[in-house]
Order: structure tokens, then C-alpha cells, then sequence
């Protein structure tokens, strides 16, 4: 958007705010201009003096001398301008190839012509107009980085924010700037949570004051110039709520980001929505992020060391990250059977050639193996998995090896997973950003991510599980008969080659192969799969992990095996019950990654779980 393009967009910006303001004037305070007229494109209500803004608006773009396309709550998404107005899909227009240059628009606007309508009818100061203007970008999806100019008038007061993409953050023409409070018990927190959040509570519980005013726009306006030191929305607020006000957060100086800290790169398009949590700065910032995500930090002062041993490349690899922590004054201990591998190498005479080897299979590793010492006494700081008494885990391998490690280690001991095994769902990072990753750690600069565990009881005895238990026939080829309950209501009774009982976290591995869902690891329950059922209807269960499951064997003279993780097995007879319930203890990983699950399962999955890196191998 050149300079010329820019005072165009700005011009019919002023133009409507202005005649929206005047529109709308004879209706605020009459409680017939709330009377409900139908639902708007974003599925919301829509209230009469909506209209009267709206109408407004699209005949102000309508009639405007250059095209483009509107996003806006009543209307959804449209395209304007040169006396034309048309219904159009943003997502499928911007992907479009035939249109003449003269046919594509200059601009996106997003438009909420009236944030705080019930305010607006009740004649409380705290309504107004938010309007976003984007660039049209080339052969792709527009994006929030797409937002170049940012205006939000609150019609109740005269207050009028404006902001252009690098140049700053302006209110009634003076240039505006976010607190410097760094205290959240000294915090002014504006917003909305959601019923039952225990982690937003104790957020609410430790401000100084909480103030919902009941617009999402002109409160996120709010921590740009000070009024508020910081504001979330955790129900999820409209794209067209927040594309001007995060430009203007962000040219203020402030930050604004996802409940779990990451950048806000979401499309723009009347049905994205995103969960938004704003702050003066980076150090109330990171408070907040780390309450709503009941992150305990705690200081790390000795780290165990787990790893596969069946390759020379993770046996290395845990000697330099060994070799790491000691220079930098951390105890580690490490796992005996690594230990031993270890002290091997080192006395082989060829090991100069493994370390060649390894480098040439793994050439991303020639930095990290060129300089290997390996002249440290292995044997003394080793000890077995379950002897391990230390703040983080740091476990070198797959999902497998990572499994191995938890069920052995001491209840709730902080996993660090670093993925040199096929798909690594479960881990943290890849080799390549190993101590980048590390430091960040010792620096405190990480997060604890809690999984739920299954607690399984059978005849006396309890095992624990974190993906999963997998009951099935012992002899290939022969099918078992189950009776499922919860909490001793029986709902379904079928023969099939096996069952699944599931967590979120094992969600994605066999459970997802046997055809269960995908179920994100914060959803508390657990996931019921048979396996090729004979019967048809059959499908996998979703139920409370409050709930206790009892599967029971029906089929005389059959014997099943059921598998933990894939590393206990046990046997079960007929009539005999085995039961589930959540497991007292849960499992912490620690996280240097924001990254977002789904991002994790699109990355990790798209390959069918071959990581390309490992082929050779």
C-alpha cells in the first residue's frame, strides 16, 4: 500500500466514522433500537441500530471510486465499490487467477460498525466503531500481517485511535503509549474469561482491579494508551474485533498474542476467531501467559539423561549434551544402560570412525560432534531410571523411549524430549535446536505441560499408562468378547479383535489408527476404540475421565493380553474385569515451544509418521 493508497483508505475510513456516528445518534438510548431484526453472517444477533451502521457503511464503499472487499459482523464478506456490491467468499476470492487487474480491489477493510451495542442502546459511554484496512496480497490467504492502518472511534466519548503499520499509535492526535506496570497484583486486567477456568481465576484473584466494560475493541485500545495494563478474551474474539486494535496495541508498543504466547497470524475471514490475551509489556506479559497456562517454573538445578540405545547418533548425542550441562555447572546423572554404552565407545578403538560415520548419516551433527569429549567418568554418575532423583528428565529418542522412560521414572519427574526417533509426537524439539533450547531452560525461560495418565486395576494389581492399554486375544487371528461399562452402566457389549483405551495423549498413535479421533490433550476424558468390531454401528466412545470403565471378557476358555504403553504386559481370563480411571499423578513435559497442537499434528503426521531425516537409519 504506497502513500497515495493510503490516504484513499484513510479518507473513507474518516468518511465512515463520521456518517456511522451521525447515523446512528437519534437511536442510542432507545430500547427499541435493540429490537432484534435477524442474525448476522457471524452468526451473533443482529440489533436494528446494527443495520442503521451497517447500511451506512456498505453504502459509503459502495459508492467509493476504488473496489474492495469488506468483512464486516452483519453483512459477512463482500465486495464493493464503483457503484457495485456483491456476496463474495474472501478465502476463495484471494485464490482466484482470471481477474483482470481492474477487477481486483485495493483493500480489506474489516469492519465492526457498532462494538458494545447493548451499551450503545443503554446509553453507557463504551461503544464504538473499529475499522481495519489490509492489504490485497498476491496468490495467497490475506493474514493479520496484511493490517497496514488501524482507526477505532469510541462514539460514547469522542475518543479517537489511529494507527499505521511502523510509523505509531496516535489517540486525538496525540502519539500514545502503554503503562509500565511489571506487578500483576498492581495490574488494571480488563476482559472476559470463561466459567469453570481456575487458571483465569487466579488471575482475576491476583489484579489489583478487573474491569469488563463490554467492548472487546475499544478495551483492547485501552492497554495501548494505559488505561489497562493488560486484557484477555478467552471465549474467542472476532478477527473483525481485533485487527485494528492489535495493530494499535503493537505500534503503541504493547504486546498481543495467543492464550499461549504465540504471534496472531490468523486469516482474515468473518468466521476466524481467536482467543487474545493483551499486556503492557513483555514481563507482565509473561506473567499472565504463565498463570493461564499454570505454568510453575522452577529452577533447574540437576537434569537425568534417558536415551535409545540402539544407534551410535542419540549414545553420542547424549555425551555432548552431558559434556553441556556440566560446563555449565548443572549435576546430571544419567541411565546405567547409557552409561555402559558410553564407556564402551570410549574404549573402542575405532570410535574416531563411528563419530565420522554418524557425522556423514547425520550431517546436521557435524557441528555438535566434531569437538565430542568423551573423557568424562560415565560409570560414576549412573544410576537406574527409577533411581533418578532430579528436576527434568531429558530423554533422547521416540515416543517410545520416551514412554519407557516415564513409566520408569519417579511420579511426575518433568520430561525434555528431543525427537531422534520416527515421528517424536510426544517430544519438544528436534536435534538442531537441542541448546538453544536447553539454555532457555536453565534459564527459566520454559513451561510445564500436564497429561493425564490411566490408573489400571486389575486382579489386585495397578499399572498406569499415559497413551495407552490395548487389550487383545493372545493367539493372531481370533477375535474376543467384550462387555463395556461406565461407572457400571454397561453401554455396549461386542466381539472384536481387540479394545483401545485411550488418553488425549494417545490419541494420536494407535488409538488414531484403529480409526479414534484426534481429541486435544487439554480435553479431559478418555477414548474407548474396538478394534475391527464384528458388528456394525460400533463406534469408538468419548467419556468423562471422571468416569470409571470396566471392560470384562465374555468368551470361555479365551485368554487376552493387555499392554501398557507398549511396555508392560499382563494377562486377563475369562469373566475377569479390567478397570480404568485417571491416574492421581499425571505427567509434566517441559515446553520451550508455543507451538499449538494441531500445528504439532500437521507437522508430525502429514508423512504417515516417517520423518524423512531417519530413513537412512
Amino acid at each position: 500500500m504506497d502513500v497515495k493508497d493510503k490516504q484513499i483508505a484513510t479518507d473513507l475510513a474518516y468518511e465512515i466514522i463520521r456518517e456511522v456516528g451521525r447515523a446512528i445518534r437519534p437511536y442510542v438510548g432507545k430500547p427499541e433500537s435493540g429490537e432484534k431484526v435477524k442474525m448476522g453472517a457471524d452468526g451473533t444477533p443482529t440489533s436494528f441500530i446494527d443495520i442503521i451502521a451497517e447500511d451506512k457503511l456498505i453504502n459509503i464503499l459502495k459508492n467509493a471510486p476504488v473496489l474492495s472487499y469488506i468483512i464486516s459482523e452483519e453483512v459477512g464478506e463482500l465486495k464493493l465499490g464503483k457503484g457495485t456490491k456483491r456476496s463474495i467468499n474472501l478465502t476463495e476470492e484471494l485464490r482466484r487467477d482470471d481477474l483482470d487487474e481492474e477487477e481486483i480491489p485495493k483493500f480489506i477493510f474489516l469492519v465492526d460498525p457498532i462494538d458494545g451495542t447493548s451499551n450503545a442502546i443503554k446509553e453507557i459511554p463504551a461503544y464504538g466503531i473499529s475499522i481495519a484496512i489490509a492489504n490485497v496480497p498476491e496468490g495467497r490467504l490475506a493474514t493479520l500481517d496484511d493490517v497496514e492502518l488501524g482507526f477505532i472511534s469510541n462514539f460514547g466519548n469522542g475518543n479517537f485511535f489511529e494507527a499505521e503499520k511502523g510509523k505509531g499509535c496516535w489517540l486525538n492526535n496525540e502519539k500514545v503509549h502503554p503503562s509500565k506496570e511489571i506487578n500483576i497484583s498492581n495490574m488494571t486486567l480488563g476482559g472476559f474469561t470463561k466459567s469453570g477456568t481456575i487458571s483465569a481465576s487466579k488471575l482475576v484473584d491476583n489484579a489489583r482491579r478487573m474491569r469488563v466494560l463490554g467492548s472487546v475493541v475499544l478495551e483492547l485500545s485501552y492497554v495501548a494508551s494505559g488505561r489497562y495494563d493488560a486484557f484477555l478474551d478467552l471465549r474467542g474474539s472476532r478477527i473483525i474485533d481485533i485487527a485494528a486494535s492489535k495493530l494499535i496495541i503493537e505500534e503503541a508498543g504493547a504486546i498481543i498474542t495467543s492464550k499461549h504466547g504465540e504471534k496472531l497470524t490468523n486469516k482474515l475471514s468473518i468466521h476466524e476467531k481467536a482467543i487474545v490475551v493483551a499486556a503492557n509489556n513483555e514481563i507482565l506479559h509473561k506473567q499472565i501467559i504463565n498463570i493461564l497456562n499454570n505454568n510453575q517454573i522452577d529452577v533447574i538445578g540437576k537434569i537425568g539423561i534417558a536415551s535409545r540405545i540402539d544407534q551410535n547418533r542419540p549414545i553420542l548425542f547424549a555425551a555432548k549434551i552431558t559434556d553441556y550441562l556440566l560446563t555449565n555447572g548443572i549435576e546430571v546423572v544419567i541411565e546405567k544402560r547409557l552409561a555402559s554404552k558410553l564407556e564402551e565407545l570410549k574404549e573402542n578403538p575405532k570410535i574416531d570412525k563411528i563419530i565420522q560415520k554418524t557425522i556423514k548419516n547425520s550431517p546436521e551433527m557435524a557441528e555438535e560432534l566434531e569437538d565430542l569429549n568423551l573423557n568424562i567418568d560415565f560409570k560414576k554418575i549412573a544410576y537406574e531410571l527409577n533411581e533418578f532423583d532430579c528436576d527434568m528428565a531429558i530423554v533422547l529418542g521416540g515416543d517410545g523411549t520416551l514412554l519407557r522412560a516415564q513409566s520408569k521414572l519417579k511420579e511426575e519427574t518433568p520430561l525434555f524430549g528431543i525427537n531422534m526417533g520416527t515421528v517424536g509426537f510426544l517430544t519438544d524439539i528436534e536435534v538442531l535446536e537441542t541448546f538453544n533450547a536447553l539454555n532457555s531452560v536453565l534459564k527459566g525461560d520454559y513451561y510445564k505441560e500436564k497429561r493425564t495418565k490411566l490408573l489400571v486395576s486389575h486382579e489386585n494389581h495397578d499399572y498406569t499408562a499415559m497413551n495407552e492399554v490395548v487389550i487383545m486375544t493372545d493367539k493372531p487371528a481370533k477375535m474376543l468378547h467384550f462387555e463395556i461399562q461406565v461407572d457400571g452402566e454397561i453401554i455396549e457389549e461386542v466381539r472384536a479383535d481387540g479394545l483401545i483405551i485411550s488418553t488425549p495423549s494417545g490419541s494420536t498413535a494407535y488409538a488414531m489408527s484403529a480409526g479414534g479421533p484426534i481429541v486435544d490433550p487439554k480435553l479431559e476424558g478418555f477414548i474407548i476404540i474396538p478394534i475391527c468390531p464384528y458388528k456394525l454401528g460400533v463406534r469408538p466412545f468419548i467419556v468423562s475421565d471422571n468416569s470409571e470403565i470396566t471392560v470384562k471378557l465374555l468368551k470361555k476358555g479365551k485368554k487376552a493380553v493387555f499392554v501398557m504403553d507398549g511396555q508392560i504386559n499382563e494377562e486377563a481370563a475369562y469373566l475377569e474385569e479390567i478397570k480404568f480411571k485417571k491416574s492421581e499423578k499425571d505427567v509434566y513435559f517441559i515446553r520451550t515451544s508455543s507451538k499449538y497442537f494441531y500445528e504439532r499434528v500437521k507437522d508430525k503426521l502429514s508423512e504417515g509418521g516417517i520423518n524423512k531425516e531417519q530413513r537412512c537409519f
